[in-house]
């Protein structure tokens, strides 16, 4: 039996990015919130000096235990699904911060084409140009309006950027509020080269900050020290943007918010209609409490938001034999291959110093950026090179032939640690009929909860543009004249084992109308008009982009939706 708590106007579940901006903004506002946490609490001091690879980087100690909650998956309805055991192609992250806490800080800002993709890609080459099967569609709002709730986002977080504007991405209201990061031998290198090819690039967006920074809050954070343990890491310098160091200070001053860490939500409580709260349990003592409220918002990742809707009954689950249904559609991720690695004998770097999101970009081939006409696949790719820290257990990379083991392999080793250099096109993920999350029907998790079933494989489209990318990125490695270059334009099916990107998206997407999507413009349930399903769950597809900068924005934006719901009721839009 659970012990029943006294209701609250709003209780969120999950406390990282999403959860944290919508807590504070609604304190501030003189809302009563109680947010709820799964895993533990977390302080910047947790990572004074902790600069120890082998336990964050390669165990993984920030990450979500897989042996209590994780995802099945398989690549096709024909094949039956099976539990990922160990963390590989994503990582998982839990406790106070969430993905905050071990993100690299990379934040851009998706196209003015990611939001209309649907329109525009119609109107530029026609509904032919759209392969059978595929499901892209427009998102409901504009670049435009959502314009600044990104500004926001930044100015809150201290994002690092060019002042300079950018001709290929969305105009911006105002400048990045602080200066970019340092421009390294390595970043001049790309620059050189790129600008010679006619390309566009720009220095990375950057949550890692280049100067000391207060945000409008009034939180002051120190500077970058360009450490190299972003990815994975806790910051121990605040420096690195995350809602542990940002928002949720401002919450918790406010007096109107309260934190509830090892608290587990396996059920949002509703009648089909409305919801009237959320029963969770301890972690740690294994009670069960029933937290009434009249706004439910669901702030978690990805899967767990689907999953607590569908064992909910919360919505419409997505058939993909029909079509019908909403929750569990559009799953997406990221499409990477076709890097171009260099390896140079008359340079030598300073490649063990860097930052997350220490980095240059071009826009060039993203979106619809350039011309599709003769190719066979849509969207496109970010194409960057990156310094964030080339660490020793995880860094060894050789030229290929190398043996992968034994002295030859050590030399090389150690001749190129500080001499190879990477380009890398980030690929898009657009949506399929048949790339979808449900419930497992066999396996559970340790609350007796199915687990979320994953149906993803990578499909010609994606064979084409990394193919495409690949020639891109080695033109570029050519031009920065290294002594000899690796690349790879293959891409085989999508494979679970080895790390890709923790950039999952879609399963409760947005748009204009129920019957094709399951949250409005604010992230307001069509079909629960008291919950909010706010993250990158509401993506309808995934751009070339990371994700974060247009997670916050949207969590912005859901905040304004949020208070407009407390004081009228009813449907926003």
């Amino acid at each position: 039996m659970a012990t029943k708590m006294p209701k609250v106007p709003v209780v969120i579940v999950g406390m990282g990015w999403v959860g944290g901006i919508i807590a504070a903004e609604l304190a501030k506002q003189g809302v009563k919130v109680v947010g709820l946490e799964r895993g533990k609490p977390r302080a910047t001091q947790d990572y004074y000096m902790v600069h120890d690879e082998l336990r964050y980087a390669q165990r993984l100690d920030l990450m979500q235990d897989l042996s209590k909650e994780t995802v099945t998956f398989r690549n096709t309805e024909k094949m039956t699904a099976v539990p990922m055991r160990e963390h590989g192609s994503f990582l998982l992250g839990e406790g106070l911060g969430g993905a905050s806490i071990h993100w690299n800080g990379q934040t851009y800002r998706f196209l003015p084409y990611d939001f209309e993709i649907y329109s525009k890609t119609v109107e530029r080459y026609g509904k032919q140009k759209i392969p059978d099967g595929m499901t892209i569609q427009d998102w409901g709002i504009t670049y435009d309006q959502l314009e600044p709730y990104f500004d926001k986002f930044e100015k809150m977080a201290g994002i690092s950027g060019d002042p300079d504007q950018n001709p290929l991405v969305g105009k911006r209201s105002s400048p990045f509020p602080t200066k970019p990061m340092v421009k390294t031998p390595v970043l001049k290198l790309f620059e050189e080269a790129t600008k010679k090819l006619g390309y566009h690039p720009y220095m990375m967006p950057s949550a890692n900050l280049s100067e000391q920074y207060t945000n409008p809050d009034g939180v002051t954070r120190a500077a970058c020290q360009y450490c190299g343990y972003c990815e994975r890491f806790g910051c121990e310098y605040g420096a690195k943007a995350d809602a542990v160091v940002t928002v949720l200070p401002i919450a918790q001053k406010s007096g109107n918010f309260e934190l509830r860490t090892y608290s587990n939500v396996i059920q949002i409580l509703n009648d089909g209609k409305k919801a009237s709260g959320v029963v969770y349990i301890n972690t740690i003592t294994g009670e069960q409490f029933e937290q009434p409220a009249d706004v439910v918002i669901m702030a978690s990742y990805v899967f767990n938001n689907i999953k607590l809707l569908l064992t909910s009954k919360l919505g419409k689950p997505y058939d993909p034999a029909t079509g019908k249904g909403v929750i569990g559609k559009n799953y997406c991720y990221q499409t990477n291959g076709g890097s171009a690695a260099g390896f140079f004998d008359d340079k030598e770097f300073n490649l063990y110093a860097g930052a997350g999101s220490l980095g240059m970009e071009i826009p060039d081939f993203n979106g619809d950026n350039f011309d599709h006409s003769n190719l066979n696949f849509l969207h496109g790719a970010g194409m960057r090179i990156s310094q964030t820290g080339q660490r020793p257990i995880a860094t060894n990379s050789v030229p290929k032939g190398t043996p992968t083991w034994g002295k030859d392999f050590k030399q090389k080793s150690l001749k190129y640690a500080n001499s190879v250099l990477s380009v890398s096109p980030q690929g898009s993920s657009l949506p399929w009929k048949h790339h979808y999350v449900d419930l497992d029907p066999t396996y559970k998790d340790a609350y007796g909860l199915p687990l979320p079933r994953v149906t993803f494989d990578f499909e010609e489209q994606d064979r084409q543009m990394v193919k495409f990318m690949a020639g891109k990125a080695a033109e570029i490695m050519k031009e920065m004249k290294a002594t000899t270059i690796g690349s790879s334009d293959q891409l085989g099916p999508y494979n679970i084992v080895p790390y890709q990107s923790t950039h999952n998206t879609g399963g409760v997407i947005m748009g204009a109308e129920p019957s094709t999507s399951a949250v409005n413009s604010y992230l307001q349930m069509w079909d629960a008009e008291n919950v909010f399903v706010v993250g990158a769950s509401a993506f309808a597809h995934n751009s070339g982009y990371n994700p974060t900068g247009t997670v916050g924005a949207l969590a912005y934006r859901a905040v304004e939706g949020i208070a407009k719901y407390l004081k009228q009721g009813g449907m926003i839009v």
